[in-house]
């Protein structure tokens, strides 16, 4: 769906440790360029390694830079734009950074190490209305109410420091286990705030829309609901204002033999759209 030519500049705006970007290099020739943006200053280490810096440049940065960082190394147009959205494997493998619920590692969860507000902070400082807010706005949890008054009743009596001592809180409140831990959508809803990541998402399609040239493809992996609807509305309006084309009525979901290979995979939807 990127249609990668040859000779193409294109972005990967969430680079992560480098799988896509290396797939678009392998498509590209000697004049070909890859530009690759992540948040994690750790993936972008990583990906440099992989990758080295034959047609490629990475950049450690949020994807709503993507004109800045662009423009910072002469480029006006690229000819794709690709979006992996979410937490990536790196992030949820390593139990330091505090993403996994199976985890006793400090309540972290920023992307970007360098930033002040963190889970910790969310979980205890925020006020009782404003968790269940984010609970039922980044997350849809049908018990955003009995959490919240659980999470400011157990930090009452000590600070909620760890990964576990939340999941454990949200656990009680569920009475069990189902097909899913019952500290999922609590975890998606508090990564989703320490990093504003629905706010960058608004801010990195606009950006990449002001990138593209005619003919430029944009791509978007979403993993939820939410992320899925701003990039549906997205290329609606867009090509309502007729300056893009859909590619995907429906989005591509991936196949039982996908899933089964990369359980990771099951909840992926890919909408793609190009430039006219």
């Amino acid at each position: 769906m990127l249609n990668v030519k040859a000779n193409g500049i294109y972005v990967d705006a969430t680079v992560g440790l480098g799988g896509h970007a290396e797939a678009v290099l392998s498509m590209l020739g000697s004049e070909g360029r890859l530009i690759g943006i992540d948040r994690d200053e750790n993936a972008i280490r990583y990906t440099r390694q992989r990758l080295g810096n034959r047609r490629v440049f990475l950049e450690n940065g949020s994807f709503s830079q993507i004109g800045d960082i662009l423009s910072s190394i002469n480029i006006k147009e690229v000819d794709g734009v690709l979006f992996d959205l979410g937490v990536s494997m790196l992030q949820l493998k390593d139990m330091e950074r505090g993403f996994s619920f199976s985890s006793d590692a400090w309540l972290d969860m920023r992307m970007n190490t360098s930033q002040e507000l963190t889970a910790w902070d969310v979980v205890n400082k925020y006020n009782e209305k404003d968790i269940e807010r984010i609970l039922k706005d980044y997350a849809e949890e049908p018990f955003a109410r009995r959490i919240a008054r659980a999470i400011i009743a157990s930090r009452k009596v000590s600070p909620i420091n760890t990964c576990k001592e939340l999941s454990d809180i949200v656990m009680k409140v569920y009475g069990g286990r189902g097909k899913i831990h019952p500290a999922t959508r609590t975890f998606q809803a508090l990564r989703i705030e320490v990093n504003r990541e629905l706010d960058e998402l608004r801010k990195g399609l606009a950006s990449a829309l002001n990138i593209l040239r005619v003919g430029g493809r944009l791509c978007v992996i979403s993993y939820h609901s939410l992320e899925d609807r701003i990039v549906k509305n997205f290329i609606r309006d867009s090509a309502k204002s007729g300056i893009m084309r859909i590619l995907t009525k429906k989005p591509i979901t991936t196949s039982l033999n996908e899933v089964k290979a990369n359980p990771s995979s099951r909840s992926a939807k890919l909408r793609g759209a190009e430039r006219i």
